[in-house]
Parts: structure tokens; sequence; C-alpha cells
């Protein structure tokens, strides 16, 4: 066994610092707690990271690693964006903020979002039974392939905007519809890459490191303030903390979707390995 590196114990004294304090202080806390609680998170991950493979996505380049928080925030927001016609999700104490000071702090939020689904990622690729899935369904990224999905990726954008009450749950899977084919037609990295040679690896590795990362999510979020909450029509029913159990189904194509954003946002590898 490798040692636990510095790093690594570093994240997880601000875990057990800014956890700890979110949980027991009274009044608004949680905006200056989110982002010292979510980099010790990644932090600490990429340590388990490196006990099991001797590498990670920290040790390899600190400096990759950074310009994750930079590419984060954009990308959420772009969900946010969805969320403004679905209203699917609210900030419970946002009105105690204003404009400004709301957009600075949601969006230092937001940073954490790709460091740490990412490290979540590289932390389920480093386990065996992942060599299963190199051998799965072949997905090619031909033009008449990913001229399909970039069609249905417009045709889901246009059912939400028309109807967002039933249509809400696609939002998960419209943004890689829509961006996938565009990495392929520009030459940058994609998931079709892998998935033409049948290797579903980095595909499940980046689907489950987000649901681990959506488990921890709503789990501090449950005694924060200011926190979320959700609507979702037809599924608020059988609760994990404060999202419904259905609603769990969307951070597996969410993890996906980072990646694609990532990569299409920044034109080159972003130095996760699956």
């Amino acid at each position: 066994m490798r040692r636990y590196p510095l790093h690594g114990w570093a994240g997880l004294v601000l875990v057990a610092i800014f956890w700890s304090l979110n949980w027991s202080l009274d009044g608004p806390r949680t905006h200056v707690f989110f982002f010292p609680l979510w980099l010790g998170y990644a932090l600490a991950v990429d340590g388990l990271v490196v006990v099991r493979t001797g590498t990670s996505l920290f040790t390899r380049s600190w400096r990759k690693f950074s310009v994750l928080f930079v590419l984060s925030a954009p990308a959420w927001w772009i969900f946010e964006l969805f969320n403004w016609r679905t209203r699917n999700w609210q900030y419970i104490g946002s009105e105690l903020f204003t404009d400004l000071e709301y957009a600075l702090l949601a969006t230092l939020a937001f940073s954490t979002v790709m460091p740490s689904v990412f490290e979540s990622a590289e932390l389920v690729r480093s386990f065996s039974w992942t060599e299963r899935m190199q051998a799965g369904p072949r997905v090619p990224g031909s033009r008449r392939v990913t001229t399909g999905f970039f069609i249905a990726g417009w045709l889901l954008l246009l059912a939400i905007a028309l109807f967002p009450t039933y249509f809400y749950p696609f939002i998960w899977a419209t943004m890689l519809c829509l961006i996938e084919p565009v990495n392929v037609w520009l030459g940058r990295p994609s998931l079709f890459d892998t998935l033409a040679e049948r290797d579903w690896r980095p595909a499940v590795s980046l689907a489950l490191g987000a649901l681990l990362c959506g488990f921890f999510w709503e789990f501090w979020n449950f005694y924060s303030f200011p926190k979320w909450a959700y609507h979702t029509p037809g599924a608020n029913f059988w609760h994990i903390f404060e999202m419904p159990l259905l609603g769990y189904i969307g951070y597996l194509p969410f993890g996906l979707e980072l990646y694609a954003l990532g990569h299409v946002i920044r034109g080159r590898h972003l130095g996760v390995r699956l």
C-alpha cells in the first residue's frame, strides 16, 4: 500500500473542519464553507487515488487540476439557465444576498463541481471491476451518428423550453447530445474516442463518479444554510436527503456532460485518466 499523500491529509482536515462548522453553526454559513469543504473533498479523494494507483489528477499536474476550477463555473451556469425555465431547484437563503454577491458566491461554489466529479471518476476507475466494461457495445463517432446526437439534442432542448413540466428530466442528456458531436467535429477529446473501440470504462467511471459526488452533495446540503431544495413534478417522492430517489438517475449522464463541456471549453485534454 502506498502512503496517503500530504495533500490528501490536508483535504481531510478541510472536510473535518468545514463539515463540522457547516452543520453546527446557526444562521447563514454555507456560502462561506461550501468552497473549502468541496476543495477538501477533491484533495481527499485525490489522495485515495494516489494510494490505489500511484498517480492522480493533482500529482500529475496541479496546474491542470487548478484549471478545472476555472472551467467548472461556466459549465454549471449553463444548467442554471436550464433551471431558469424548468424551476426544478431553488436556493433557500439566496434572498439574503444582493445579485452581485449571489453571482460571485455561486460562481465560487460552482467552481468545485468538475474537480470533485473527475476526482471521483478516477477513484471509481481505480477498481478492477471496471475492466469488465472494456468490451461493451460499439458506438462509432461517425458523421451519421454524431449528427443524429446533435439533432436529438436540439429536439430535447426545444421540448424542455416548450413543455418543461414533462421534459425537465432530459436536461441531463441534452448537453451531452449537443456537445459531444461538436468535440468530435473539432477534433477534440471525446467519449466517442473510446466508445468507438467498445471501451465503456471512461463513460461508466464518469457516470458513477458523478453519482458518488451527488450523494455527498445531497448529504452535506441537508443541514446546510443557504441550501437547495427540489421541485420535480411526478417524481417528488422517496427522498434521500432533499433529492427524490429518481433524481439521482440524473447524476449518471451529468458526469459525461461535464467531460464533454470541459473539453469543448478548454479545447484540449483535461488531464483526467479513465
